[in-house]
């Protein structure tokens, strides 16, 4: 799959959403640069899926802009969703369909050409273990599989930003460093990940740039040794967000594979 993207990046100013008197995401601003891979790190309830379902399209934000690859989510909604890949954790898949039918249907809300569609997906259905099972109905798919299906259907589209919610949940460890490995190649061709992880260890194996929300607020951005670095100061709130976020027990199969790609 090779592409020349246009240069992407995502651009946040002054982010807030609430649901009522409750601030789900407070006063958010940064960065990400193209070519980047960029982990948005935080508990379970920070404020990450809500902060991913705007830049997404799935929710509109009560104030603050959102530019996603030169275009203002609020003023051009339809070329950022076209320039815009996007994974969740949950993924709604149609289980009445195929696997290959649900990926014609996307395809063909990207406009995807023939061409391209029947390269990308023959690689990367053979790359996920997926390509026997093309023919058969979604319905009879386990989780992982799905999510396998769902990163397909991603990576398929050449878009300059991929947007994904908690990458690892749901893979074994060979498709995680699959995953880890497709990441690498989209930013080295100048595309730009985004990506959500409740894992301090997820995110210092796939990352460039961290940010660190707790409570709908942003607490620190820069790579895993300033942040390593904060967190050691005496009177840095930041320790007890570590010791949260290093509690990740349901992913130690994934950390350790993603380790062993760099030994």
């Amino acid at each position: 799959m090779s592409t020349n993207y246009p240069k992407p990046s995502i651009v946040i100013k002054n982010l807030i959403k609430k649901y009522g008197d409750f601030i789900a995401v407070n006063d958010i601003s940064l960065t990400v640069e193209a070519g980047k891979i960029f982990g948005f790190l935080g508990p379970n309830g920070a404020g990450k899926t809500t902060t991913i379902k705007i830049l997404a399209g799935l929710l509109q934000q009560d104030s603050g802009d959102v530019i996603i690859n030169g275009y203002d989510i609020s003023k051009n909604p339809e070329k950022c969703k076209f320039s815009t890949g996007y994974i969740p954790d949950r993924p709604f898949l149609y289980e009445k369909l195929t696997g290959i039918e649900f990926l014609k249907f996307i395809a063909s809300l990207y406009n995807l050409s023939i061409e391209v569609f029947e390269k990308n997906t023959s690689h990367l259905l053979k790359l996920f273990d997926l390509y026997e099972w093309k023919n058969h109905l979604i319905e009879s798919y386990s989780h992982g599989m799905r999510q396998k299906l769902i990163m397909t259907s991603a990576f398929m589209l050449e878009t300059p930003m991929i947007i994904v919610d908690e990458p690892m949940v749901g893979l074994d460890p060979k498709s995680a460093r699959i995953v880890k490995e497709l990441f690498k190649r989209h930013s080295l061709k100048g595309g730009s990940i985004f990506l959500s992880t409740h894992s301090l260890e997820i995110a210092e194996e796939l990352c460039d740039e961290i940010a660190i929300i707790l409570n709908g607020s942003l607490k620190i951005i820069g790579d895993m040794e300033s942040l390593r670095k904060e967190a050691s100061l005496h009177d840095s709130d930041l320790e007890e967000v570590f010791l949260q976020l290093t509690d990740t027990e349901d992913l130690s199969k994934i950390i350790i594979a993603l380790k062993d790609m760099n030994s």
